[in-house]
């Protein structure tokens, strides 16, 4: 009779040593660390020099440290935004237009409200304008999700088109500047974020941040939850959760932090508005998120690491003049590594023929 067991398959793993995981993780690194060298050497580079050049530029100099704080900090925020969502397996993909309404909203007072309010007052109510549209945001797709089952993945995704969308327009339109520039003014100084050695200040709000989420997660009602819903949606239920109410309050939550985060980057970073104020940090946070396995205090050390290596980068370009398109490859193979090695933590592959072995001495 003929064998119908498939030549290979995977099972689930049962709980892993922490130490084989972070053996295997570093592994996975290594591994990246290694094919980048071969990209490197491809391209007619030192590979050694490479690197070296890539720390360097990130972490050689103040400036340089500088502004891996302010990349990582975008990151981390909306990486701390987005991880209630994944814990309720809610798949928040509109990070890009929630930050970016948040933004707009903030601008808005930045622009028309700055010769009427303190510098403190003003940039207190460009916080909380920003985070009431960011959470405004993302409460549309949640409450078509807990009303008529909508798929959350593309309806948040498409709401960041059309926040891009509302931003161009005002670009070229109400808030243009100049006419016929497409560019909306510079903030006055009165709504610029004052800075904390030599960074907005708002790093000093995400730290805060980390600590506040990791107690709502893992200590609060909210995020028992949260992770109930995530297991299971009937047992949320069973256990007399309103689904809806915490589908509408977790997206909510999530949408606030973001656009807290497009109102740093709108006053802190460009003290200015424009259509791109994301820059993608909305899609690179997801990494962050399954890098740190949810974990707040995680999500600062691979922000961090995600900032090295776009700080280094620019740095390769600058220094041996090696095309921006290489470091773009080699962060790719290193995020590509580091998610990969997840698949082999969480799942193991048995072949048919050790398989059948194992029956057979059984």
């Amino acid at each position: 009779m003929k064998d119908k067991t498939p030549l290979i398959r995977l099972a689930k793993r049962e709980d892993m040593g922490k130490g084989k995981v972070w053996l295997i993780r570093l592994a996975a690194f290594g591994v990246a660390i290694l094919i980048g060298m071969i990209i490197f050497a491809i391209a007619g580079a030192d590979p050694i020099k490479a690197y070296g050049t890539m720390l360097a530029s990130s972490l050689g100099k103040k400036s340089g440290i500088r502004q891996v704080v302010k990349n990582a900090v975008p990151l981390l925020g909306v990486g701390l935004a987005l991880a209630p969502c994944f814990r309720m397996r809610y798949w928040n993909i509109g990070a890009e237009g929630q930050i970016t309404m948040g933004a707009m909203a903030a601008s808005y007072f930045a622009l028309f409200w700055y010769n009427k309010l303190p510098s403190a007052v003003l940039l207190i109510v460009m916080a909380l304008a920003g985070m009431i549209f960011g959470a405004f945001w993302a409460a549309i797709p949640a409450a078509f999700k807990a009303r008529w089952g909508t798929n959350e993945t593309l309806f948040t995704l498409m709401m960041n088109y059309i926040a891009i969308g509302i931003v161009a327009w005002l670009q070229g339109g109400p808030w243009e500047g100049k006419p016929g520039s497409q560019i909306i003014p510079m903030f006055d100084q009165k709504a610029v974020l004052p800075k904390v050695l030599g960074v907005h200040c708002g790093w000093i709000l995400i730290l805060l941040l980390v600590v506040f989420m990791f107690i709502y997660m893992n200590y609060t009602k909210h995020g028992y939850e949260v992770a109930v819903l995530g297991e299971s949606e009937n047992t949320a239920r069973y256990a007399g959760m309103n689904v809806a109410k915490v589908t509408l309050r977790t997206a909510a939550l999530s949408g606030a932090i973001c656009g807290l985060v497009g109102f740093l980057t709108a006053s802190g970073v460009n003290q200015t508005l424009y259509s791109d104020v994301a820059g993608g940090v909305g899609f690179t946070a997801i990494t962050v998120c399954w890098l740190s396995q949810l974990n707040p205090f995680a999500m600062i050390v691979i922000s961090l690491l995600l900032a090295i290596l776009s700080r280094g980068s620019s740095g390769l370009q600058t220094a041996l003049g090696i095309p921006a398109s290489i470091s773009d490859i080699i962060t790719g193979v290193i995020l590509l590594c580091m998610l990969g090695c997840e698949f082999f933590i969480n799942y193991r592959i048995i072949w048919r023929h050790k398989e059948a072995a194992g029956k057979e001495a059984a």
